[in-house]
């Protein structure tokens, strides 16, 4: 890369640089801090959906269900 200096002062947060390859998208260029938001949305979506899931199989806890679990 010629401009590898130029490319990365245009990548600031929130707006990552995108690299392309015989006119077709290839690759995205983004801060440290975005990429680590990206992966704790993907791991907390995750998380999510399998509570989902669970829920789907053994059913969903009313609130009256959660007060007995815990006694209340």
């Amino acid at each position: 890369m010629r401009n590898y200096t130029e490319v990365l002062n245009e990548v600031k947060e929130n707006s990552p640089v995108y690299l392309t390859r015989n006119g077709r998208g290839e690759y995205a260029i983004l801060k440290l801090e975005d990429l680590d938001v990206l992966k704790a949305s993907i791991k907390l979506l995750a998380s999510l959906e399998s509570g989902e899931s669970s829920a789907r199989e053994k059913r969903w806890l009313s609130l009256q269900d959660i007060y007995d679990k815990l006694g209340l």
